[in-house]
C-alpha cells in the first residue's frame, strides 16, 4: 500500500510545486469538500497528479498561499472528473486552469452508460476503485490513511483515462464537441444569488399566509446566520422540516416551541432563544413577503395543450426528432441539447422558422455552436411540420 502524506508545511509545499513544474503532460486535479457537514463549500483537500512527478495531497487549511502551485501547473491542461463541482473551490484559493479536460463530460458525449469516476476508470483502464469515502467529512483532522489512499487514487489514474477518452472522441468525430463543452464549463459564470433563498425551504408549500411566511423567512435567516458562524451545514443544526413544523405549530411561547415534538435537530433546544426570537421577529415584521413571487419558469409541459397549444405541438414534434438525433450521435439527449433549452425555444420561437433563426435563438439560450449545428435544422423542420399537422391551421389556409 502506498503511503499518502498530506502536505501542510511551507518547505514540503515548495518541493511539491517544483516537482510538479518539472513533470510532464497534463495535470489531474481533484478537490475534497465537506458538503453536508460544513456551511462553506471550501476545499479541505486538494489532490494533484502529474506524470514524472507523482501524487500530491495539499491541505488548504494550513497552506494559505497557493500561488506557487498555480505558477507550477498554470500553463498546462488540467484534467478533472466533473470539473464544475471543483472549480469554485479551487478559484477560492486562487487556482485557475487555462484549459480543462473533463472525464465525466467526455464520457457522456461518448455515450457511456455509467459516468461516475469508478465506472469510467473501470471501463477505460480495467481498474476498480473503491468509493467508500466519497461522502466523508473531509474537514476531519487528522485525515485517516484509508481516506488519503482514496483521495490519491482519485487523481492517479485520471490522465490515463483522459488519454483513452481523447482517442475515443477522435474516433467518433467528437473532439470539437468536447472542446466546446469543456470551454463552456470553464467560462460559466456563477449563478447569481436568489432574491428569496428562504423560499427553497423543503415543505414551505404547506405554509399559508404572508405572516407565517415572514416567520419562516426569519427562522431560515436565523439558522443561516448561525450555520455560517459555526461553519456547519444548516440542515445539521435544524432540518428544514423542523423549521416548517415550528411555523405550522404557531407556538404561543418559548416553552410551547420547546414542546413541539417535530421541532428537532442538534441545535433545536440548545439555541432555543435564537429560534424564539426569530419567530417573534417574523411576527412583528412590517415587510411581509408575497404569497407568490414572479418567475420566468415555464409551465409544466402537461399544461401546454391548454395554455399554449401551438407551443405544445411544436414541443411534441421537436422532442422526438432531437432524441433521434442524439441517438444517431450516440449520446444522451440532454448533452446534445438540454430539455429546458428546447422547451424555451418551443414556447417562444423566433418569428421566422428557419434554421438560422432557430440557431440564433438557441445561441441566445446558451447552446454551443456544435449543438446548434446538430439541432437547429432538426428543430426548424419539426416546428414547420407541427403547423402542417394542426387541423385548425390547415383549415384556415384551405
Amino acid at each position: 500500500m502506498v503511503e499518502y502524506i498530506v502536505i501542510e508545511d511551507a518547505a514540503r509545499f515548495r518541493a511539491a510545486c517544483e516537482a510538479l513544474a518539472a513533470g510532464t503532460g497534463p495535470v489531474a486535479v481533484d478537490v475534497e469538500r465537506a458538503s453536508g457537514f460544513r456551511y462553506s463549500q471550501r476545499a479541505y483537500l486538494i489532490q494533484v497528479f502529474r506524470r514524472d512527478a507523482g501524487v500530491f495531497l495539499f491541505d488548504p487549511i494550513t497552506i494559505e498561499d497557493f500561488s506557487p502551485l498555480q505558477e507550477a501547473i498554470g500553463g498546462t491542461e488540467w484534467v478533472f472528473h466533473a470539473a464544475s463541482q471543483d472549480l469554485p473551490s479551487l478559484r477560492e484559493r486562487g487556482l485557475e486552469p487555462p484549459v480543462i479536460f473533463d472525464t465525466e463530460l467526455g464520457s457522456r458525449l461518448l455515450g457511456h452508460e455509467r459516468v461516475g469516476l469508478g465506472a469510467v476508470v473501470e471501463q477505460t483502464l480495467g481498474i476498480t476503485l473503491a468509493k467508500a469515502h466519497s461522502a466523508a467529512d473531509w474537514s476531519t483532522r487528522p485525515l485517516p490513511a484509508s481516506w488519503l489512499e482514496y483521495a490519491g487514487l482519485d487523481v492517479e489514474h485520471l490522465v490515463d483515462v483522459r488519454d483513452v477518452l481523447v482517442a475515443e472522441l477522435d474516433e467518433q468525430g467528437k473532439t470539437e464537441f468536447a472542446r466546446q463543452e469543456f470551454q463552456a464549463v470553464l467560462d460559466r459564470e456563477p449563478k447569481p444569488p436568489r432574491d428569496d433563498p428562504w423560499r427553497r425551504l423543503s415543505g414551505l408549500h404547506t405554509v399559508r399566509g404572508r405572516r407565517s411566511l415572514a416567520v419562516a423567512r426569519s427562522l431560515w435567516q436565523a439558522r443561516e446566520d448561525y450555520a455560517r458562524e459555526q461553519d456547519v451545514a444548516p440542515g445539521r443544526l435544524v432540518p428544514d422540516r423542523a423549521l416548517v413544523a415550528a411555523v405550522l405549530a404557531d407556538p404561543a411561547s418559548k416553552q410551547a416551541l420547546a414542546g413541539v415534538k417535530e421541532f428537532n435537530g442538534r441545535a433545536s433546544r440548545t439555541q432555543l432563544d435564537r429560534w424564539w426570537n426569530a419567530i417573534v421577529e417574523g411576527r412583528e415584521s412590517t415587510d411581509l413577503p408575497a404569497d407568490r413571487v414572479p418567475s420566468d419558469t415555464l409551465p409544466p409541459p402537461r399544461a401546454w395543450a391548454d395554455r399554449n397549444p401551438d407551443a405544445d405541438r411544436r414541443l411534441k414534434a421537436a422532442r422526438p426528432a432531437v432524441e433521434a438525433r442524439a441517438e444517431e450521435l450516440r449520446m444522451p439527449t440532454e448533452n446534445l441539447l438540454t430539455p429546458e433549452t428546447l422547451r424555451r425555444v418551443a414556447w417562444a420561437p423566433p418569428a421566422e422558422i428557419t434554421s438560422e433563426a432557430i440557431g440564433a435563438a438557441l445561441a441566445e439560450l446558451g447552446a454551443r455552436p456544435w449543438q446548434i449545428e446538430q439541432t437547429a435544422q432538426v428543430i426548424a423542420d419539426s416546428f414547420v411540420a407541427s403547423v402542417n399537422d394542426d387541423p385548425d391551421a390547415a383549415e384556415a389556409t384551405s
